[in-house]
């Protein structure tokens, strides 16, 4: 497919920004695969406006004035619209009925399987815009040697910790695991450490010690893409992790991992102060019963000792433009423009604190903000979601596989189930 060019737009009479609102939940993770994945019963319908956005409810909100200045400037319309639902899927669905939006917002996990049916359509950034952007952002939303979308926000987790009780960040998950053991004893917290798990697992949570216990998912091809006919679920890397996951599971030596706990229990733990120790992103901040900015410090995720660093998931938010869109040009100019601009990104990360995607933007938050600081630091060594479709086969089997281990199952036979049930999976894709 070849990439469009932005072309000089023509104005048109009407000018108005408009705001669908869709009733809807808080997050409880990254607006990734990982999370998104859920049903919804009412598709967005188009809106009639002659550039049309769809994004969830919280990102529509911050869209509208840049909407309408875009629209006052170009002298045309400018919908916005909130999806509270499944919005990747229903993007999906929309577009391959020719109903959908001219830009979708959304993680660039959504690629592979966006690009794989053909609701995509590649950005031709210039090179000089280019270098204006956090290389991993950039790295991560550039797929097959193209890039599918415009980044705005990084993302990943990092361990929380009460600096009143722990100021200084521990460097070892049995380090972590001590202080935290020893705060339970003293009465101050009523667990040593929280991530959430719950009955069906959280692969996604789990990542950064998956790989300290040297697992792997995909290897990589020469030109640095995932590779789907490499896994690593069920190769000795990740046995010696799940074995290290049961030594910490609830009929481990040391039980701190539970299936008791998912985001709910983990969030609303640490901010009432029963957890000492949280692992979770920029999500957890602010949100009802989530918690309150300035009441913790982040740092980086502690390796388990001895063995290989702790790499979180990269995550980025992006704009990308539909392969159908009505009008691909206004569609081009908007993303390579104003979702570009240094203004855009510190408003984006005003409504949550994921750092900027923008480097000089970047930069100033981490001059200033202490939150950008630590997932920026925690993120360092995080890896790029793999956007490839397999990854989809990936969270289900190997989540209820960790939930199963920590529930007390053998460690090796999880693991070779899980790999059984992807490889099979992945083999029955198109």
């Amino acid at each position: 497919m070849k990439a469009r060019h932005a072309a000089p737009l023509v104005a048109a009479a009407s000018i108005f920004a408009s705001l669908g609102t869709v009733a809807g939940g808080l997050a409880s993770g990254p607006a990734s695969a990982a999370s998104s994945k859920t049903t919804t019963t009412t598709v967005p319908v188009r809106a009639k406006a002659d550039l049309v956005i769809w994004a969830d409810a919280d990102r529509a909100k911050i869209l509208l004035p840049f909407a309408k200045k875009f629209g006052q400037q170009y002298g045309i319309s400018v919908a916005v619209t909130a999806d509270a639902g499944n919005l990747e899927g229903d993007f999906t669905t929309a577009t391959e009925a020719g109903k959908g939006p001219d830009i979708v917002v959304g993680a660039h996990d959504w690629i592979g399987d966006l690009v794989a049916n053909g609701t995509l359509a590649p950005i031709a950034m210039p090179t000089i815009e280019q270098k204006l952007f956090y290389p991993p952002a950039l790295k991560a939303v550039t797929y097959r040697g193209e890039i599918w979308g415009v980044p705005y926000a990084i993302e990943n987790v990092a361990l929380f910790r009460h600096p009143k009780l722990t100021p200084t960040a521990p460097t070892t998950f049995q380090q972590m695991i001590s202080e935290g053991q020893a705060l339970v004893a003293a009465g101050k917290a009523k667990y040593p450490f929280c991530d959430q798990v719950g009955a069906t697992g959280d692969a996604y949570h789990m990542e950064p010690f998956y790989t300290s216990g040297g697992g792997y998912l995909f290897g990589t091809l020469k030109n640095g893409d995932y590779n789907p006919k490499d896994v690593g679920v069920g190769l000795p890397g990740s046995v010696r992790f799940a074995q290290l996951l049961y030594k910490y599971g609830e009929k481990g030596t040391t039980p701190v991992f539970s299936t008791s706990i998912g985001y709910t229990q983990a969030v609303g733990g640490f901010a009432s102060g029963q957890c000492a120790f949280l692992v979770s992103g920029p999500w957890a901040i602010g949100s009802a019963g989530g918690i309150a900015p300035g009441t913790f410090a982040l740092s980086a995720i502690p390796r388990f000792a001895g063995m290989g660093p702790a790499r979180p998931f990269l995550g980025v938010q992006s704009f990308m433009v539909s392969s159908k869109a009505k009008n691909a040009a206004l569609a081009d100019q908007f993303v390579l423009d104003d979702v570009a601009s240094p203004a855009f990104q510190r408003a984006m990360f005003a409504i949550e604190p994921r750092p900027a995607a923008l480097e000089s933007v970047l930069k100033q938050e981490l001059a200033t903000n202490s939150t950008a600081q630590g997932f920026y630091a925690a993120g360092k060594l995080g890896q790029p979601m793999p956007s490839i479709p397999a990854m989809d086969q990936i969270w289900g089997p190997l989540g209820q596989a960790e939930a199963n281990i920590v529930a007390g199952q053998n460690p090796t036979a999880q693991m070779a189930e899980a790999r059984a049930a992807i490889l099979k999976a992945i083999a029955s894709q198109k």
